[in-house]
């Protein structure tokens, strides 16, 4: 026969006390498997959505840093660029210097040698008309043809 117990004023029979117990054991062990699994659910969620933002954070800091390697590479071939223009310029501009140079010194020079070929010709030309005027006034003079 079932053996009752008093709790209290009241009289409890002590398998209805038992049942009681389990089901309370019962519900405590529900209670604390639903916890666990909300729990492991809440912080598998929170570890994704850290996950998730870390690796969106890696991916934007990459894009950022690959525009800028871009910005700097464009920046890099900018100024080379530019140096290899002004170095291109700057041949260009000393090759026709140089050119405009030596034909300004080669017409001068050139121009002097002219000159002083047609010095030596009109000296040539006086000294051959001076011994023909010579010859022929020393003739005239030695043969009385005046």
């Amino acid at each position: 026969m079932d053996a009752a117990i008093w709790i209290g004023s009241y009289q409890v029979s002590s398998y209805s006390l038992v049942v009681l117990v389990v089901k309370v054991g019962v519900v405590a062990a529900v209670f604390i498997v639903v916890v666990f699994i909300v729990v492991g659910v809440a912080v598998v969620v929170v570890v994704v959505v850290i996950e998730v933002v870390v690796v969106l954070v890696a991916v934007v800091v990459e894009a950022v840093v690959a525009v800028l390697v871009l910005l700097l590479l464009v920046v890099v071939v900018a100024v080379v660029a530019v140096v290899v223009v002004v170095v291109v310029v700057v041949v260009v501009v000393a090759v026709v210097v140089e050119v405009v140079v030596v034909l300004v010194v080669a017409v001068v020079v050139e121009a002097v040698v002219a000159v002083l070929l047609l010095l030596v010709v009109v000296v040539v030309v006086v000294v051959v008309v001076v011994v023909v005027v010579v010859v022929v006034v020393v003739s005239c003079i030695t043969t009385d043809r005046f």
